[in-house]
């Protein structure tokens, strides 16, 4: 597989807004202010909008999920899923990848330390290395069914986005968050900038309009939780890959 996943963590410095407003002391004072925020447990929703949650389904096999593609102009646009999860916001600049992925594996109700996964999946101070690694992570402690999918073009094709959505679908109705590594700027539903100009890691928790809207838990942000177009997450990715 080409490495084009690469090394990802929030920059102290020098974070600027694509409309040009800087926001590095503002997100670094909340990814790096001591512990990392705690929850009560695998059962705690994140606080704020993302409380309305629901229960992780059980998992099934995600080798019929082409199937499911086949019928995309027939998908119900008002289906939804949200899965409950435990938030943790990043305790250092770095540990965006170890934040994610404790997110994502909450859902399933494992709840290890930031340290013990930065350990795992190769954290530096430079970052998390890959996708892979978060893939690779996720498989070992779930038991598997996690794949990594690369956006290679600089702006995400129409196909590439689809992909993203039905494979976003096809997770979370598995009861498995989605870890997105991206890089760059957007804007979400409400219109607020987020950019992380050297590369990113967070957590796909939820969809709405059948997939074209997800919620991203980021471990960065200082609201925790927000909306964003299917769309602009694939152009989010683009260079970059996602564990699903």
């Amino acid at each position: 597989m080409n490495r084009i996943l690469r090394r990802s963590s929030l920059s102290v410095a020098g974070l600027v807004l694509t409309g040009g407003a800087v926001v590095g002391p503002a997100v670094a004072a909340h990814a790096a202010t001591g512990p990392a925020a705690t929850t009560t447990g695998p059962t705690s929703a994140i606080a704020g909008p993302a409380e309305r949650t629901t229960t992780s389904p059980a998992r099934w096999d995600r080798s019929d999920a082409g199937d499911r593609r086949d019928d995309r102009d027939a998908r119900d646009t008002r289906r939804e899923r949200a899965l409950r999860v435990a938030y943790q916001a990043q305790p250092n600049f770095y540990y965006c990848g170890p934040a994610a992925t404790r997110i994502a594996l909450s859902a399933d109700g494992k709840l290890l330390s930031q340290d013990e996964l930065a350990e795992k999946l190769g954290t530096t101070v430079a970052g998390t290395n890959s996708a892979e690694d978060v893939t690779r992570v996720l498989n070992e402690l779930t038991g598997g069914g996690y794949r990594t999918t690369e956006i290679r073009d600089p702006v995400a094709r129409p196909e590439q986005i689809e992909r993203l959505r039905a494979d976003v679908v096809d997770a979370l109705d598995a009861g498995d968050p989605v870890v997105a590594n991206i890089k760059g700027g957007t804007v979400d539903t409400d219109g607020r900038e987020h950019s992380y100009p050297g590369g990113h890691y967070l957590t796909v928790v939820a969809y709405r309009d059948g997939g074209d809207t997800v919620r991203i838990a980021d471990p960065a942000d200082p609201v925790g939780e927000y909306w964003l177009s299917t769309e602009r997450l694939a152009h989010w990715i683009a260079e970059r890959g996602y564990s699903s």
